[in-house]
């Protein structure tokens, strides 16, 4: 007897489950452009670099790399970011574009995203896929600073970068560990000024290619 009810109390469990999963809404993946040779594809496990837009419904962007002008590199796979992403770019070719419609549950769920992403959203992304590594990249700060590409960083250039960490930090759940750098950066003017007085040697409100101490080698 307590066989029978257990073995049926168990369908009825697995039915649930079943009728749960099969009403949720699943992920859209559309490829809008493939290269015609894909030399590297995205693999669990790969570092990929890409730009992305991310909009709602109704065509509002709330996040885009491109508008940073900062590719986004993370690891594909292993839960660094949303589920949709891990699921939907797998495969994806060097070059490749993609479109991805986002339900709530692959995406940032019932609690949403802070200010960003209202609760129970789907979101909607357009990628391009720049590059495919094994093992972490080695970022170029120096070529990222230096946006008239003279080959020295000037006042300017060094607080642009340092406005569009923030905007990225803002956009982003932020760890208690990374508040420190949230409230330097807000103290930009002070940074700024930090940075010259350490990295500028010569003291000329330039700081060179040699002169500069962070990664600046052309890895990506």
């Amino acid at each position: 007897m307590r066989q029978a009810f257990r073995a049926t109390f168990l369908g009825l469990i697995l039915a649930y489950i079943l009728v749960i999963t099969s009403a949720a809404p699943k992920l859209q993946v559309e490829t809008t452009y493939k290269p015609k040779k894909c030399l590297e594809k995205a693999e669990k496990g790969s570092h990929l670099t890409l730009h992305y837009t991310g909009t709602f419904a109704d065509g509002k962007v709330f996040d885009c790399s491109r508008e940073r002008d900062i590719p986004f590199t993370f690891q594909l796979g292993v839960g660094q970011v949303i589920k949709g992403w891990d699921q939907g770019l797998l495969n994806m070719c060097v070059g490749e574009k993609r479109k991805l419609v986002v339900p709530p549950h692959l995406a940032f769920g019932e609690p949403g995203a802070g200010d960003i992403v209202p609760p129970g959203t789907t979101v909607f992304y357009e990628t391009e896929l720049l590059r495919v590594e094994k093992s972490a990249p080695t970022l170029n700060v120096f070529r990222e600073i230096d946006t008239n590409s003279d080959g020295q960083l000037n006042r300017d250039e060094v607080s642009e970068y340092l406005n569009k960490q923030l905007q990225g930090m803002e956009s982003e759940d932020i760890q208690e560990d990374e508040e420190e750098m949230r409230k330097a950066l807000e103290e930009h003017d002070k940074l700024v000024e930090e940075i010259f007085q350490h990295e500028d040697k010569d003291k000329n409100s330039i700081i060179s290619f040699e002169e500069f101490s962070g990664p600046k080698h052309d890895e990506l």
